[in-house]
C-alpha cells in the first residue's frame, strides 16, 4: 500500500467509460465512509490542468511523442506533489482517472517504440505506481465512437483514429499481464451497474478492513 492511503488508478482506451465508472468506486467509497480523493491525469493540481489543455486540444499532430512524454511527466510529477502523495499520507484513497499506464500506451508504444524512455524518465521523476489498476476493457470500435459522440474540446487523439485505438487495446491488455500483481480487467461492453458492481467487488477485495 503506498504510504498510508490506497492508489487506485483506472485505465482503458477512449470511450470505455472509466470516467464514469471512477467517478462511481469514488461515490460506493464515500457511502462506505472512506476518506476519496477522485482526480485525473493529465490534471489534478492547478499546474498539470494548464499542461492538459496543451496536449488533449489541438491538431493531432501539434506535438511528437518525445515532447508529449515531457510535458506528460510535468503534469504528473506536479499532480504526485500536490495531490497524490498528500492525500496518501493522509490515509486517503486516491482514485485516479488515468495515471503512467496510459503514458505507456499513447506515447510509448502507438506514436513509436518509446516505451523504455517512458519507463526511464518514470523511474527518475515518479517512482510511484498505483496499487491498484482497473481496466475497463472495451471494443475499440465502440469505444471511439463513444468519445466522438461527446463532440468535447479535448479530442486530440479521438482523432488520431481507430487504428490508434486498436493498438491501444491490445497494448493495455499486455500491461495487464505485464503487471498482474496490480492490474484487475473488468469488461466495459456492459450496462453500466453491472460494470459498476463488478468494479466495487475488485476494489473492496484491496482495501483494508474498517476497524469497528
Amino acid at each position: 500500500m503506498s504510504d498510508k492511503g490506497l492508489f487506485i488508478s483506472f485505465e482503458g482506451i477512449d470511450g470505455s467509460g472509466k470516467s464514469t465508472q471512477a467517478r462511481l468506486l469514488a461515490d460506493h467509497l464515500r457511502d462506505a465512509g472512506r476518506d476519496v480523493i477522485l482526480t485525473r491525469e493529465p490534471g489534478g493540481s492547478p499546474g498539470a490542468e494548464e499542461i492538459r489543455a496543451l496536449v488533449l486540444q489541438g491538431d493531432p499532430d501539434r506535438w511528437s511523442a518525445e515532447t508529449e512524454i515531457l510535458l506528460f511527466t510535468a503534469a504528473r510529477r506536479d499532480h504526485l506533489e500536490r495531490t497524490i502523495r498528500p492525500a496518501l499520507a493522509a490515509g486517503k484513497v486516491v482514485i485516479c482517472d488515468r495515471f503512467a499506464d496510459s503514458t505507456r500506451m499513447y506515447q510509448g508504444l502507438s506514436r513509436g517504440d518509446l516505451r523504455g524512455v517512458v519507463d526511464r524518465l518514470h523511474d527518475l521523476m515518479i517512482g510511484v505506481e498505483p496499487d491498484l489498476t482497473i481496466l475497463i476493457d472495451m471494443d475499440p470500435t465502440e469505444g471511439l465512437s463513444r468519445a466522438l459522440s461527446r463532440k468535447g474540446a479535448e479530442e486530440r487523439f479521438e482523432d488520431f483514429g481507430e487504428d490508434l485505438q486498436k493498438a491501444m487495446r491490445a497494448g493495455f491488455l499486455a500491461l495487464a499481464d505485464e503487471f498482474a500483481d496490480r492490474f484487475r480487467v473488468v469488461d466495459g461492453a456492459r450496462a453500466v451497474d453491472d460494470v459498476a458492481s463488478d468494479v466495487r467487488a475488485v476494489a473492496d477485495g484491496f482495501l483494508p478492513k474498517r476497524r469497528v
